[in-house]
């Protein structure tokens, strides 16, 4: 009797195509748009709000991040307290999140506990005080957060590098002083509040079980916003770039790099192609950077570059720390990286692992209501729907190593690079 061959499990098929339904879009009473995702295989549901809020929209450093971090510590019939003992008790969740543009509000909830948790929603959304007493709190907190992170050197070369990239005048690039969270008080935030937080100034994603009750329910909240006027967009001055900068300090047993330069947004045509560049440098844990700088010279534990989007710019990033004895080293690789997937055609099977774990990440961040949710904020943000999800998958599929060293070449030339060091 014959020994049967070893059976040998199929290799996986590579994803070469993505369709995700895009969102039914409502637009309320008010003005404002409610997109809605529903999907029944799960018990659960999250509500997301997205006001054009964030910290380039300001008049006083720190009044965006707070006016959204200060939603829920007391409203006109509830304390801050009570909240949570609302959320909670319901197993509900609430999330706040404020970056250069937009603030996002999320309530995540048990389809069963829609009613209870759009009832405390409401309070938060539409009924704010801003006591005075959780606004120095608050303050006083971040001030003294502020002040320890900013003794550690991956925090300095971060704002180093947005301030070398678009200078210390433009909203993406400005650093704001400590003192200033002494001199917030709550009328601004107010002010703020009002202004920025209406319904022509945002809209709602919905995900998860949406039934006939919850989505009346969720248009009856929503509705209740002030249409309100969709603030002027605010004067940007013109972006200055710094080659270098060196940030000294001392006694630091690791020095944080950070090299890139000011590209594109999302909506750039060769976006797509820069971020598989971005990932074969160091999107993943085999990356050239990682294979380089952490396997063969055990420089760092980890090396990361991704292209970043912001509503009007957007740039690649390469980040790092070292051992402060091997900075220069370390640079040296990572140029020298740089400049070989300039000089070199990318080896097709590597281009192939970048493509599959590009995808596959795609794939990941799909996997359920929320998920889909977020890539459906990011594309309505850049004027997009769903269906350019199974385009950049196309793209990525289709992009061939002469392509990744066109882009390379022509956007990763050394003398546009922005390089920043603190250690």
């Amino acid at each position: 009797m014959r020994a049967e061959a070893p059976k040998r499990a199929p290799r996986p098929a590579p994803c070469t195509a993505v369709e995700i339904a895009d969102a039914e879009c409502l637009t309320l009473r008010n003005g404002m748009r409610l997109y809605l995702l529903a999907s029944d295989d799960f018990e659960i549901l999250r509500l997301s709000l997205v006001f054009r809020a964030g910290s380039s929209t300001q008049s006083q450093p720190f009044c965006a991040s707070a006016t959204a971090n200060l939603l829920a510590e007391g409203t006109e019939h509830l304390t801050a307290r009570e909240i949570s003992e609302r959320l909670d008790f319901h197993g509900s969740y609430f999330d706040v999140n404020t970056d250069r543009d937009y603030s996002y509000i999320s309530f995540a909830m048990l389809s069963k506990f829609v009613g209870p948790t759009l009832d405390v929603a409401g309070e938060i959304l539409l009924h704010p005080t801003f006591p005075a007493e959780e606004v120095a709190t608050y303050c006083a907190k971040r001030r003294q957060r502020l002040r320890i992170d900013r003794t550690k050197v991956d925090v300095q070369a971060r704002e180093a590098f947005a301030e070398a990239m678009f200078g210390a005048e433009h909203p993406y690039g400005a650093r704001f002083d400590e003192a200033d969270y002494d001199r917030l008080r709550r009328e601004e935030l107010e002010v703020f509040y009002r202004t920025h937080y209406t319904a022509a100034n945002g809209f709602a994603v919905c995900s998860g079980r949406v039934g006939a009750a919850e989505r009346a329910a969720i248009v009856a909240l929503l509705e209740r916003f002030p249409a309100g006027e969709r603030p002027a967009e605010p004067l940007f001055p013109v972006p200055l770039q710094t080659r270098e900068r060196r940030i000294a300090h001392a006694g630091a047993v690791q020095s944080a790099i950070r090299i890139g330069r000011r590209l594109f947004p999302r909506e750039h045509p060769d976006f797509v192609g820069m971020q598989v560049v971005a990932a074969a440098l160091g999107g993943y844990f085999g990356s050239r950077l990682m294979q380089n700088l952490r396997e063969r010279n055990g420089y760092t534990y980890g090396v990361m570059a991704a292209m970043v989007n912001f509503k009007r710019e957007g740039y690649l990033a390469i980040g790092a720390q070292v051992g402060t004895e091997v900075t220069e080293a370390a640079l040296t690789e990572i140029y020298r990286e740089i400049e070989r997937l300039r000089t070199e055609p990318m080896p097709a099977d590597e281009l192939e692992l970048v493509r599959n774990i590009m995808t596959g990440e795609m794939m990941r961040i799909l996997d359920g209501p929320f998920g889909v949710a977020d890539v459906t904020i990011e594309n309505i943000l850049c004027g997009c729907t769903n269906r350019v999800i199974g385009e950049n998958v196309a793209s990525i599929r289709a992009i061939t190593p002469e392509e990744v060293q066109r882009l390379a070449r022509r956007y990763l030339a050394r003398e546009e690079l922005v390089t920043v060091v603190a250690g």
